[in-house]
């Protein structure tokens, strides 16, 4: 990290592009960051309002599909880093609109890719890291060894494939014209900032409002949960340790069925907000349930819904020396609260959306 001086962050105003900026910037005073973010739907300035008057924090409402607003923002600075975070991430609007999938996944990093290679010749110090996902390599039975860094690709949802794209083309750039670049595949995150679309924050935002907690199937879908900040520190160990041209997977080694991850979280709320509290969030109301989890409600299982994800993380365990510092346990509890006392961050998304 000695050399790295000037980052540029992609979809920094997104839930883990944001844990990472707050993280980054809380623990060094020298680097400068430059968040290049489109603020669609799941964009949000608020996650990052605490470092508005920060020097070493600039926003620049980029769209990285628009080759000559990203070429602009590159001319305008001298980047020792792109850490790559954009992209439209959710598998339900994938299915519903792909297009918008295409063209933030698969041309935005095509253009980033474009202006990364002409910086890189004027210093050779520059490195690309761009931030994916374990849903390239598609499903895993309940036998099967967790993915590794040798998997084969086999996406599954339109979400997937734009992103198996986006691997395959930053490895293109290495092998072909040298862009020194890293890339991480990372387990399902979870933690402060997410979009109440997401499995655990809907869980809490519709407890908390007394609405039905939609279930796919029978909730038998085994996801390897990641802390987010845990996640934003193996991405920091990998640009400061990893060997140009690798893949790293990065991933919590919690395994958990979603009804399981939902039952935790309904405990969690009947401890620390029960549903006989009248809570500011549902207008001073209490419910009428014993437990958040009567409000669990199963639904027709979504087309293509991949059954299990789970990481092997021994690469980057024994050449970068990372491991998660949170267990399952204290990064949920952690989540959960943040949440309760954020309410205003999650009415005000709710009343947009």
């Amino acid at each position: 990290m000695e050399k790295i001086n000037k980052i540029l962050v992609t979809g920094g105003c997104g839930f883990i592009g944001s844990n990472f900026i707050n993280n980054l910037l809380n623990k060094y005073d020298t680097k400068t960051i430059v968040n290049a973010d489109k603020l669609t739907y799941a964009g949000n300035l608020d996650n990052l309002s605490v470092h508005e008057s920060n020097k070493n924090y600039h926003f620049s409402q980029t769209d990285i599909a628009d080759l000559k607003s990203l070429k602009d923002l590159f001319n305008t600075n001298e980047f020792d880093a792109v850490i790559h975070f954009a992209a439209e991430s959710h598998v339900d609007r994938s299915i519903a609109n792909p297009k918008d999938f295409i063209d933030t996944n698969i041309i935005g990093t095509y253009n980033l890719l474009l202006c990364s290679l002409d910086q890189y010749k004027k210093n050779n110090d520059f490195i690309f890291l761009h931030v994916s996902t374990d849903e390239v390599y598609g499903t895993l039975e309940l036998e099967d060894h967790p993915f590794k860094e040798t998997n084969q690709y086999l996406p599954n949802s339109p979400y997937s494939a734009s992103k198996a794209s986006s691997d395959h083309l930053v490895r293109a750039w290495h092998h072909t014209f040298n862009l020194p670049v890293l890339t991480t595949n990372c387990s399902n995150n979870y933690g402060p900032y997410q979009f109440p679309e997401k499995l655990i924050p809907s869980i809490i935002t519709n407890a908390l409002q007394g609405k039905p907690i939609r279930i796919y199937g029978e909730g038998l879908a085994i996801r390897d949960w990641l802390y987010v900040i845990d996640h934003c520190e193996a991405i920091e160990a990998v640009l400061a340790k990893g060997i140009k041209g690798e893949t790293y997977n990065i991933g919590g080694g919690f395994e958990r069925t979603n009804i399981d991850m939902t039952n935790k979280i309904c405990a969690l709320l009947d401890e620390l907000a029960p549903p006989s509290e009248e809570l500011i969030f549902r207008g001073n109301k209490s419910l009428e349930v014993s437990s958040y989890s009567d409000l669990i409600t199963f639904v027709e299982e979504r087309s293509g819904h991949d059954q299990r994800y789970a990481i092997d993380s021994s690469k980057i365990q024994s050449e970068i020396s990372w491991t998660p510092n949170e267990s399952l346990e204290s990064g949920l509890k952690q989540t959960v609260e943040w949440y309760l006392n954020n309410t205003d961050w999650l009415l005000n998304i709710l009343n947009k959306n």
